[in-house]
């Protein structure tokens, strides 16, 4: 278990590590997303770079790795992240839920209704409860620095008709990533949920092997997943796209406390970054695909309400089934909850 194996080790270098003085210019934080440059991702740490080399005056350095240069998927890049091959790493939660499964949480459909819920809630105490758990199950090596935005919302979009209904999803095949709750939601939902790696979507579509999936419109139209027939977008919204960064507690602990306060303040101007870049992207997205002939639909309140209630028993699912699940569900619960309320009294205020 990377816990057992990786926790003593970490302990001696961590102690070689802190009795070292700093040395000015010294440091160079290597990141790693394993996406492109037209993505939201990249956008961040185009930020984070300018942001932490600029304050630190140059003591650190920032080399950003896109692609799959030092790592492939989640698990060998949070590995990486572990062992202090790789220091910074951004991952979806199913990217991190083979280790972290509890951060599958993001993944739970329709909790947070909006973008200005979604960003307050994640730039709270609910990503300090999953920091400390992340940190006492990988021994104090892996960190959650922040959660930002890679994608904006997961809408169900599909290649055969309109969906304004859950029972319009019956029967389906639904594209989902290996991890276990999309499929669950999918099962709720009365389709049938279809692992599917990302780069073999296109083909799955143009051929029938999956009917549907679940992205942003940002993700479908840089696919060009039009041209393989997804003519149908409903924008139920069901999860906010999170993306969590990931930093060797190591790598952080080793600076000394005023480099360590613009590592964090740079993440603050990441995450800032990754909420808008998506907001501004989706404009001409949909712009692009309404006018190739899709179809895209709003669903009324009721509507949506009934998509909710459908997905119930996912949530059951997770609070059983997901080592954790109860406590960060709870969590999550609770940060909506305030960040819902402290939204409407600031908008009653602002109207009057």
């Amino acid at each position: 278990m990377l816990r057992k194996t990786l926790t003593l080790a970490a302990s001696l270098a961590l102690t070689t590590a802190l009795a070292i003085p700093a040395m000015a210019q010294d440091y160079t934080i290597r990141a790693v997303a394993n996406s492109n440059e037209n993505d939201e991702d990249y956008d961040g740490l185009e930020v984070f770079k300018s942001y932490v080399e600029s304050a630190s005056n140059g003591a650190i350095a920032v080399e950003i790795y896109m692609g799959t240069q030092l790592c492939s998927n989640g698990a060998e890049c949070l590995q990486g992240v572990a062992d202090g091959s790789i220091d910074v790493y951004i991952s979806t939660s199913g990217g991190a839920a083979g280790l972290f499964p509890y951060v599958q949480v993001l993944d739970l459909p329709y909790l947070m209704q909006d973008d200005r819920v979604a960003e307050k809630v994640l730039s709270g105490d609910f990503t300090r409860t999953m920091r400390s758990m992340a940190l006492e199950d990988s021994g104090g090596m892996i960190r959650l620095m922040t959660i930002g935005n890679t994608g904006g919302w997961r809408n169900f979009a599909n290649t055969k008709q309109r969906v304004q209904t859950p029972g319009d999803l019956k029967g389906m095949k639904i594209r989902t990533v290996v991890a276990d709750l999309p499929q669950e939601l999918v099962r709720a939902l009365d389709a049938a949920p279809t692992p599917i790696p990302w780069p073999e979507l296109f083909t799955s579509l143009q051929t029938g092997v999956v009917e549907g999936t679940k992205n942003g419109i940002t993700d479908i139209m840089s696919m060009k997943f039009p041209e393989a027939g997804l003519k149908y977008v409903t924008l139920d919204g069901h999860a906010y796209m999170g993306a969590l960064w990931w930093m060797s507690n190591e790598k952080f602990l080793a600076m000394p406390e005023d480099m360590r306060r613009v590592v964090v303040d740079g993440f603050y101007q990441l995450q800032q970054a990754t909420f808008a870049s998506p907001k501004r992207k989706s404009i001409p997205a949909y712009k692009e695909f309404t006018e190739a002939g899709g179809d895209l639909y709003v669903p009324s309140p009721e509507e949506k309400q009934a998509f909710a209630e459908a997905a119930q028993p996912v949530y059951e699912w997770f609070t059983a089934n997901v080592e954790g699940g109860q406590e960060v569900f709870d969590a999550m619960q609770a940060a909506v909850q305030t960040a819902t309320e402290e939204l409407d009294a600031e908008r009653a205020s602002d109207i009057e």
